[in-house]
């Protein structure tokens, strides 16, 4: 052992304190500043003289060797015999002490063995005897459990400052400047663990037990007295003890349990770097304790590397707690929708509002923190130690975030306790809801993207994310993913190379084994003629003779008609041998509703709220008030039909895409059914003595080929507008669905085939849209000159009975009592028939003449030719803006008007008949 190294060791030993029986006495906690005081007592001392029996070891700035190399080697033989208890028990500075004379000196007088344990102080000594004071005994406690599992549980110890007078230190203007250089070193030790020093304290308005205060980072002041070149160096290198209180606060705070898994990563990544930081700490003790030369500037170059790391994790913690909001509000992360829609899936899950799991408080977790994090990492890329802290805490904090990224890619699931993850899923939005949700409210809101929450590196891709998991979801429900199987060889950070293709394989691999799962197990081609045949009346036989069957009872008022005797009916008519629907394996799923509402008005409200005239989608109400005017609905005008699928078929044929199948069935029913109550009455006008037979009357006879003239009129625009919507806008647009479901994937040229579920699924909405839209079902202006037509022409065809009683009392042919001329036999016979039951029926009532036939005859010419000409003109209208195929169907109507006075009559003409 040198000299040099002997001295200093001699002089550990000797400021250790002994009791009694000569065992050494541990060193008292950092908050008993009494028995720190004591033993630097000898370093508060006038500064010695140089002699023989005073000598000092003075550190000087320069960090010379100790002087009187005599002494210490007189002094070798005690130093080995204290070695060992020296080494056991680390003192705090290497302070120079006077050598040991003969005179007793106050730190060699015993103490209390427990006083270093249990904070009782030693009164600090003085040529007087201080006055007895209430003894000072601080204790510890442990503090409530929070949620983060390694936050400290111990309480704060006292702070210095409420230390009684006698424990305060010497003012540091009293010592000399080695020994100020000293005891800053060791404060600064104790400073940078985050304690409290005896010249360098915590700022008065600090309060380590409010939690804001600890996360902004302790302030600390150094008692007055300090040589100015040791006060700017030291308040050079607290900031780095500021950031260190700061981070480790943030570590306890961000590590609870709401703040999520990605947040725990980062801390858990933090914590490792502060335990490298305490190593440094320890590190350095030893080389102030071993080596004579350490002085403040040494321990400043020490700590420049570390105190820029320090720096740079003080910057990420508290921009990550501005947008906690834990330090300043953070007004532009408000997000009104998802708070609310997260505190009703909370509570549909019974699930718990406490502190600290409110959905409403919005919590920067997630993809948020990933987001932050590569932000800061793209601002500080020019500086490499920046650049590689701030790469190693993304990788770390990635790995949760990777693992529900696979899991949701590769599974389908989602594992997301603290709903961080840039998928929502809304628990609530189940599958058996599918039957009655007219909005597809499973498809598009089950799993909903969180836009403020999704991470720059996945910005790009995230639709596919989206839609890989939601595919691969619907095949896990069907037992087409072995969820147990677990995903290995995939990407575990943002940084590895196979990141993109991991997203893009497993969005190819979840959209091949759903469209496999939908075209070739579940046959989606068939389940599609199926509801051809069904709604748009394709190679309708069955239903006509359904119509047939069920006509008593679905003449009835809506109210009264048996919707169980009807399907009663289909059943029986979809089974007979022969018929398409007899061989159609899915005709089970058909069934026959009453739906109260029109049509007309149904679509008419449907129209106002989508706005669909602007060119926005059509959404279909779930429900509907029943209007007024509805009252006197039929059975015929009520009439739709249902259909059920299993899922996932069900996604494709949704109840959304088969309330649009219902309303296109519905117009189609009601021109077949008006077509039928035309051809009703010309069969009538046919086999009727009273139209059939030529009357003598001139007068009659034109009144009759009026008649004839109107009905044939009507019985055109209805069979053109019958034929358009099938052969021109229906088949058409079939066939082309029908192409891209059945479309190789490797075609050139010509259609596109359907690459995707949603595009498979957006191309039946767009065709089922694109037939609503050239059916003229979508623009409320034609709705209501079509269902003014659509009136006319049915109160003509209702009241033929009503003109047959007019005509036979008009006919002087018909009023006598004897045949007429022109009249065979068998018609007379069947016309005296025909009367007789008229004149028993009480609702026959007695006629106006010719004049009043005339007029009505002139009311029903007017009202259709006006609402005609007014309907071709909108359609010339819109033929040129929006649906050029409209002007075929404009050339085919015309023929129903030429020849009348409103023929050639543009719509500002009649501007009141518009309305």
């Amino acid at each position: 052992m040198s000299s040099s190294s002997t001295a200093r060791v001699s002089s550990r030993a000797e400021r250790r304190t002994t009791n009694d029986d000569g065992s050494a006495q541990p060193r008292a906690p950092s908050g008993q500043t009494g028995s720190k005081d004591e033993r630097l007592a000898p370093r508060r001392t006038q500064s010695p003289q140089p002699s023989v029996a005073g000598t000092s070891h003075k550190r000087t700035a320069s960090g010379a060797q100790r002087t009187n190399r005599g002494l210490e080697e007189r002094r070798t033989e005690r130093v080995q015999v204290t070695t060992r208890e020296t080494l056991t028990t680390r003192t705090r500075s290497p302070d120079r002490r006077s050598a040991p004379s003969a005179q007793p000196t106050e730190r060699q007088r015993p103490a209390e063995p427990s006083s270093a344990y249990i904070g009782d102080p030693r009164p600090k000594a003085s040529k007087s005897e201080a006055p007895q004071q209430t003894p000072w005994n601080p204790e510890v406690c442990l503090v409530p459990h929070t949620s983060a599992p390694l936050a400290s549980r111990i309480s704060i110890p006292p702070l210095a400052s409420q230390a009684p007078e006698s424990l305060q230190p010497k003012p540091l203007h009293e010592l000399s400047l080695e020994v100020q250089e000293a005891t800053i070193l060791e404060d600064l030790l104790m400073v940078f663990m985050g304690y409290e020093g005896q010249y360098v304290r915590f700022a008065k308005k600090y309060n380590p037990a409010v939690e804001k205060d600890r996360l902004v980072g302790p302030e600390f002041k150094i008692l007055p007295g300090l040589d100015p070149s040791l006060q700017d160096l030291t308040t050079t290198m607290l900031k780095m003890a500021t950031h260190y209180g700061a981070i480790e606060a943030f570590v306890e705070v961000q590590s609870r349990e709401e703040f999520g898994a990605v947040n725990h990563a980062l801390c858990a990544a933090i914590r490792k770097l502060l335990q490298d930081y305490l190593i440094l700490i320890a590190q350095l003790e030893t080389q102030f304790l071993t080596n004579p030369s350490f002085t403040l500037h040494v321990l400043n170059l020490h700590t420049l590397p570390t105190s820029h790391m320090m720096f740079q994790l003080y910057s990420l913690a508290h921009e990550i707690l501005k947008r906690n909001s834990l330090l300043e509000e953070d007004e532009d992360s408000d997000d009104g929708y998802d708070d609310i829609e997260n505190i009703l899936e909370s509570l549909r899950e019974g699930g718990d509002l406490g502190p600290g799991n409110i959905p409403g408080k919005k919590i920067c977790k997630g993809g948020s923190v990933l987001g932050l994090i590569t932000k800061r990492l793209e601002t500080m890329s020019g500086d490499p130690a920046a650049r590689s802290l701030l790469t190693s805490l993304l990788r770390d904090a990635s790995r949760p975030y990777m693992m529900m990224l696979n899991e949701w890619l590769h599974h389908g699931s989602i594992k997301d306790p603290h709903a961080e993850f840039l998928v929502r899923e809304q628990k609530s939005i189940k599958r058996e809801r599918l039957e009655d949700d007219y909005t597809d409210e499973y498809w598009e809101r089950r799993y909903t993207i969180r836009d403020h929450d999704v991470p720059p590196q996945l910005e790009g891709v995230k639709d596919k994310v989206l839609l890989a998991g939601k595919y691969l979801n619907v095949v896990r429900e069907c037992g087409g993913v072995d969820v147990s199987k677990a995903v290995t060889d995939v990407p575990r950070s943002f940084d590895d190379n196979r990141f993109l293709d991991n997203v893009n394989s497993a969005y190819a691999h979840a959209n091949e084994s759903l469209l496999t799962l939908l075209l070739t197990t579940h046959a989606l081609p068939a389940r599609l003629r199926s509801l051809k045949h069904y709604f748009f009346l394709d190679r309708s036989d069955f239903f006509s003779y359904f119509l047939e069957l069920g006509a008593s009872e679905l003449r009835k008022p809506v109210k009264n008609v048996n919707a169980s005797k009807l399907q009663s009916l289909l059943d029986l008519v979809l089974r007979q041998p022969g018929s398409v629907a007899a061989q159609d394996p899915f005709k089970e799923d058909i069934k026959v509703e009453m739906n109260e509402i029109s049509l007309t008005n149904s679509l008419t409200r449907v129209v106002n709220i989508s706005g669909i005239e602007q060119g926005e989608s059509l959404q279909t109400p779930a429900s509907q008030p029943t209007n007024e005017s509805d009252k006197t609905a039929v059975g015929f005008t009520s009439l739709q039909l249902d259909y059920s699928v299993p899922f996932p078929v069900s996604l494709v044929i949704s109840r959304k895409t088969v309330w649009r199948y219902q309303a296109l069935f519905r117009y189609l029913l009601s021109l077949r059914h008006l077509e039928q109550q035309l051809v009703s009455c010309w069969q009538t006008h046919n086999r009727a003595a009273s139209w059939s037979h030529k009357s003598s009357n001139r007068v009659v006879e034109m009144w009759k080929r009026r008649v004839f003239t109107l009905r044939a009129r009507m019985l055109v625009f209805v069979q053109q507008l019958l034929y358009f919507c099938t052969a021109e806008v229906i088949e058409p647009n079939w066939q082309a669905l029908m192409a891209k479901l059945n479309a190789k994937g490797d075609s050139k040229g010509g259609m596109s085939p359907v690459r995707t579920v949603d595009e498979l699924m957006q191309d039946h909405v767009d065709f089922l849209d694109t037939c609503l839209k050239e059916c003229m079902l979508t623009n409320s202006r034609l709705l209501r000159i079509h269902s003014k037509l659509m009136q006319t022409c049915t109160f003509f065809a209702t009241y033929t009975g009503w003109l047959s009683r007019e005509l036979e009392r008009a006919d002087p042919d018909l009023s006598g009592t004897e045949k007429p001329p022109q009249m065979n036999t068998q018609q007379w016979n069947r016309f005296k028939e025909t009367q007789a039951q008229r004149q028993a029926d009480p609702a026959t009532t007695a006629g106006g003449g010719l004049e009043k036939m005339f007029d009505s005859i002139q009311k029903y010419e007017n009202n259709f030719s006006r609402h005609l000409q007014i309907l071709l003109d909108a359609l010339n209208h819109y033929a040129a803006t929006e649906t050029v195929v409209l002007l075929g169907l404009c050339a085919r109507l015309s023929t129903a008007n030429q020849g009348t006075q409103y023929s050639g009559l543009r719509a500002d003409e009649d501007g009141g008949a518009q309305a």
